[in-house]
């Protein structure tokens, strides 16, 4: 079962409407989303996660069949964000609230746009072995692989790491997060926003995509909205 729960307004808010218990941004840039697909491996009993395992489920991010071919713009409008809570899975984030639920095979929830599917927001939770992202590796070592994968694709003509940082979630978890740049023809230029965390021997993993083209680059406004809903991401509060 998910829910959706009304937070007080992080202090990036612009302004705050306590009867529709949401918060506002205005913003005009256009918006892209897309979601990251992970697929944990293991080679015996007594490993946890190996680096060859991380490079294969690397791939299998890039790979898996989520990446939009083409990011449209979003007309000027107000965006308003919700927070979103799944509880049976454990972890809660702020979405888009004009934006529509949809299922997809892999996606733990994915949330898209209407009428432009591109536009989207998703996250995956897949069982793993480990205890932290500590185990798994540091936040430069994931990005190192996540860039590796995104070169060895056929389409991709560049990428370049832009940000890595590990921040404390719920409960004191570690909180990776992962800011980088694709140049590709599908699609040309993307900025990409990924944070991952593992909790109760779970991989939660998030994943946003923005156009970055040169004609239309990304504004600092909206990649400040985009950031407001990768800092959100974070395991569920215990009830």
């Amino acid at each position: 079962m998910a829910y959706q729960i009304c937070l007080p307004p992080p202090k990036q808010c612009h302004s705050y409407n306590q009867n529709q218990c949401q918060y506002r941004y205005h913003h005009s840039k256009p918006k892209a989303l897309k979601l990251l697909q992970y697929h944990s491996q293991h080679n015996n009993k007594d490993t946890l996660l190996s680096k060859r395992s991380l490079i294969s489920s690397a791939l299998a991010f890039i790979l898996n069949g989520f990446l939009p071919l083409n990011s449209e713009a979003l007309p000027d409008k107000e965006l308003e964000l919700q927070r979103y809570t799944d509880v049976d899975q454990g972890f809660t984030l702020l979405r888009p609230s004009s934006w529509i639920k949809v299922e997809k095979a892999g996606a733990t929830v994915l949330f898209e746009e209407a009428n432009k599917g591109s536009n989207s927001i998703g996250v995956v939770v897949n069982p793993v072995r480990l205890n932290s992202l500590g185990e798994f590796g540091t936040p430069q070592f994931v990005a190192d692989k996540l860039i590796q994968a995104e070169k060895r694709k056929e389409s991709t003509k560049d990428a370049e790491v832009i940000g890595v940082t590990e921040r404390p979630g719920q409960g004191g978890l570690q909180v990776y997060e992962f800011e980088y740049k694709v140049d590709s023809t599908r699609g040309g230029m993307k900025r990409i926003f990924s944070a991952a965390f593992v909790a109760s021997k779970k991989l939660y993993l998030l994943n946003i995509a923005h156009s970055d083209k040169p004609e239309n680059p990304l504004d600092a406004h909206t990649k400040t909205v985009l950031e407001e809903i990768l800092h959100s991401f974070d395991a569920a509060p215990s009830t």
